[in-house]
């Protein structure tokens, strides 16, 4: 009884001097100012990041035309893809062949007759916060398209259909735009029906591989407005900004219509399409 009286007595007492230092009211004080401090920090940055490597199959696409010189180095090279890359070409991909999606999407996918090519990029979320951030849609905000002036085409088509992790969309978006690009259940079908983004609270950060298609021989600037919630009661859409709080500005070009010379090989040996323009691989490529 002595032992557990003194052990009641003990507990008491720390309840006393804790009470003392720490009264409700102030942990309750405490927790209200970290709730404002969190809601006052920006819900998230991003990052974008174009693709790296080299992809299977790519077009890349020059500002001036290649020299005899440079034209054969290129065929002779083991890495056409990185010979061009360091000539300043930019590098597009194929869009992914939406095999399980709804027909509907499949045809519009196949009307132009031609490969549709892709500015691929990765767009990544980061939160500081300590409670979550949802991101749960996004729209394309303050697109300007301008006619390309590249001047030369190098092609390697794709030999089948790859579906890659991410979504894709047209610029301007088409509807139900952007579109889940993952070979599962969903594919074709808008991304943000049934999925999210969530970052902050101890996530990890949250990121999306983004396949940008602009219209057909154009080059485009546009930017992204994503909707967010989270737990201070923020419903919203807010305009990307990067890690220095500048709107983020993406840019995205398709191959030009009427380039001077263009060039397809990998199926065929190298084909050059600005001389004898007939051929399926040339007007599809």
């Amino acid at each position: 009884m002595l032992l557990f009286a003194g052990s009641a007595i003990a507990t008491s007492a720390i309840e006393t001097v804790w009470g003392y230092f720490f009264p409700p009211s102030s942990v309750a004080e405490t927790n209200d100012s970290q709730k404002e401090y969190d809601a006052s920090q920006s819900p998230f940055t991003v990052s974008v990041q174009p693709e790296r490597g080299e992809p299977d199959a790519w077009t890349m696409v020059l500002d001036r035309e290649l020299t005899a010189t440079e034209t054969q180095r290129m065929q002779d090279s083991s890495s056409p893809f990185a010979y061009l890359r360091g000539l300043g070409g930019h590098p597009l991909e194929y869009a992914s062949y939406l095999d399980n999606a709804p027909q509907r999407y499949r045809d519009q996918q196949t009307s132009s007759g031609r490969m549709e090519n892709v500015d691929a990029f990765k767009i990544s979320f980061l939160s500081a916060r300590d409670y979550p951030v949802t991101i749960d849609d996004w729209r394309v905000v303050d697109l300007t398209c301008v006619k390309s002036t590249r001047k030369t085409v190098v092609s390697r088509p794709s030999e089948g259909g790859v579906a890659y992790q991410g979504i894709s969309l047209h610029l301007p978006p088409r509807a139900d735009e952007p579109v889940l690009t993952d070979d599962t259940e969903g594919q074709g079908k808008p991304y943000f029906d049934t999925r999210f983004i969530e970052v902050g609270g101890g996530q990890s950060t949250g990121g999306l591989r983004v396949e940008a298609i602009a219209p057909p021989g154009q080059s485009c600037e546009w930017g992204i407005e994503v909707h967010y919630t989270d737990a201070h009661g923020q419903d919203e859409y807010l305009p990307l900004k990067d890690g220095d709080g500048e709107p983020v500005r993406i840019h995205t070009e398709s191959a030009p219509t009427n380039p001077r010379q263009k060039w397809v090989f990998g199926s065929v040996p190298w084909t050059p399409c600005h001389l004898q323009p007939q051929g399926d691989l040339c007007d599809s490529a």
